[in-house]
């Protein structure tokens, strides 16, 4: 699943997690790479991530926020997202 990706990516039980920092226009460009590449190994592997369950947490001041998609459908954003029981927040600013 990791093959070739350029984020970080982390994976726990049934969760995948993409990371990266998005400083620069390559930094949003190399995030949108992986996300395709993920939905090219989940479609060769007859697999499909949950849409649902899908989210971009922005984080940082200055974040740019950028959108990405995930096959053809967009990810929604996100204000909070649980992680193995912590909350994350981004940053109202």
């Amino acid at each position: 699943m990791d093959s070739g990706i350029e984020c970080t990516l982390s994976q726990f039980a049934n969760d995948t997690k993409l990371c990266g920092a998005v400083n620069m226009l390559e930094g949003r460009d190399a995030i949108q790479k992986d996300l395709d590449r993920l939905e090219r190994w989940a479609c060769a592997n007859h697999m499909k991530f949950n849409r649902a369950k899908c989210k971009v947490l922005h984080m940082g001041q200055g974040n740019p926020k950028h959108h990405y998609r995930l096959g053809r459908k967009w990810i929604e954003s996100s204000l909070e997202e649980k992680d193995l029981g912590c909350w994350w927040t981004r940053n109202s600013t």
